[in-house]
């Protein structure tokens, strides 16, 4: 797999590629969690696409899901962490994104869907989605 993220050093994104086993990756997301939150983006190696990301602040969490160039989607949430009506703010990348209460899931959930696509290597897996 190959995967980026927020830096554990600075607290900023950082592009630089990094291929790495799941346990690696699992442990810059448990640190990254253990600080309160972080952005990350994954995808299979030796391909551009898919690609997922994972911005959580706290315990809510968003995802997003390029299946190529041209399409992207959010994944529904799990209205557990926050409510439809409600705007959360979590990173992308470097900077603080709103996201309607709709697109919101606890960041366990985020978690165990970024490992069942890791797992599966489809995201056909992942649940319902809204494309952008």
């Amino acid at each position: 797999m190959t995967w980026t993220a927020t830096a554990l050093g600075s607290g900023r994104f950082s592009a630089v590629e990094r291929c790495s086993g799941v346990r690696e990756w699992a442990d810059h997301f448990n640190e990254l969690r253990s600080r309160g939150g972080g952005y990350l983006e994954v995808r299979l190696s030796g391909s551009a696409f898919p690609l997922m990301t994972l911005g959580f602040q706290g315990d809510q969490a968003v995802i997003h899901l390029f299946e190529d160039a041209d399409k992207s989607t959010l994944l529904v949430g799990d209205g557990i962490a926050a409510a439809a009506d409600a705007v959360v703010h979590v990173p992308i990348m470097d900077d603080r994104a709103a996201f309607s209460g709709d697109f919101v899931m606890t960041a366990d959930r985020a978690w165990a869907t970024l490992r069942a696509f890791i797992q599966a290597g489809a995201p056909g897996v992942l649940g319902a989605r809204c494309e952008l």
